[in-house]
């Protein structure tokens, strides 16, 4: 007959069985599912006064998950998309448990029952040509950080590759003869390979005749020839930014992240006519659905389709009367 595990073995389960063994969970979801059981468990071990190996599995029922999840939103300022991954790491741990803990079937599908929380979907932010344009033109390359970010924002806005692919790229996977492209693995550990333009081609031949630092073989490394970590590449954004919205002062108005740039190439194809479904394989989208949101968010399509309607005080076609027989003759003449 099967016992239940105790809690802090189930999780350690979870992680080294389930995880990484069996799904073979990419470092990414590791690390987002860790945080989130380390804030929990540092949560959970103040509010009852015990040490958090010594906490069971009862000791998470959904009224304490909920305020923990709501002290998330309050006191670490989190936003509803950050409160709902970490309700969705919770709620893969107790789909877990179902199975090793049968016992407990009644706390795991109260839990499993909790609601997201809804939010409002903003239109994804991206950049116009004349911004690219001038982000791309900020970066000093008479230095070696300089060199390395134009090319690396190039690339960025071009590809369109996450930022996690865009760090972990090692110069292997560029090819900048025929058939230029770079190849990745992203999400659910599915490899593509991205075109490259010719301007993208030159940016990084002339970036692979800078010598190496610390031998790294990553394509965009720190001066310490480490990979760029994701607040090291918010800070080149950041920069860089804010140094080109003195020619381009639209950019005040916009909050520029590594993923805005991810954005940016969707829109630069989708309004270049490319199918949504050529979109989502460039972007290495699950669905094409996922690609929705940037029609919605294209202005310029929807103007479009407005130009094609009639105004609204046109006056009706109405029926269709033959032209009297002697204006006819007349016009004919």
């Amino acid at each position: 007959m099967k016992t239940d595990l105790g809690f802090p073995a189930l999780l350690e389960r979870f992680f080294t069985q389930r995880l990484l063994a069996q799904r073979q969970a990419s470092p990414h979801t590791i690390a987002s599912y860790r945080d989130t059981f380390r804030l929990l468990l540092q949560w959970a071990s103040t509010r009852h006064h015990t040490a958090p190996s010594a906490l069971a599995l009862a000791d998470l029922d959904p009224t304490t998950i909920g305020t923990f999840l709501d002290e998330l939103e309050t006191q670490r300022g989190n936003g509803a998309r950050s409160r709902n991954l970490r309700l969705t790491a919770i709620r893969s741990f107790f789909r877990y448990a179902a199975f090793e803990a049968p016992a407990q079937s009644g706390l795991i599908q109260r839990v499993l029952a909790m609601p997201s929380k809804r939010y409002e979907k903003k239109l994804v932010g991206f950049l116009t040509r004349p911004e690219i344009d001038a982000v791309l033109a900020a970066p000093n390359r008479h230095t070696w950080a300089g060199r390395r970010d134009h090319a690396f924002l190039l690339v960025a806005v071009q590809t369109g590759l996450r930022l996690s692919e865009m760090t972990s790229l090692r110069r292997e996977d560029v090819v900048l003869g025929t058939g230029a492209h770079v190849r990745c693995v992203g999400k659910g550990r599915k490899e593509r390979c991205t075109p490259l333009t010719k301007q993208a081609v030159q940016a990084l031949k002339a970036w692979f005749q800078e010598p190496t630092r610390a031998n790294s073989e990553r394509v965009f490394p720190n001066a310490r020839g480490r990979p760029l970590s994701a607040d090291g590449v918010q800070y080149l954004v950041n920069k860089h930014v804010a140094a080109a919205h003195r020619g381009c002062p639209s950019l005040l108005q916009k909050h520029v992240t590594p993923h805005v740039f991810r954005h940016t190439a969707a829109m630069e194809l989708l309004q270049a006519g490319v199918d949504r479904s050529v979109i989502a394989l460039w972007l290495g989208h699950e669905s094409v659905e996922t690609t929705q949101m940037y029609l919605e968010a294209n202005l310029a399509l929807k103007e479009q389709a407005l130009a094609k309607t009639a105004p609204a005080n046109a006056p009706s076609p109405g029926r269709y009367r033959p032209e009297d027989q002697l204006l006819a003759f007349l016009k004919g003449l």
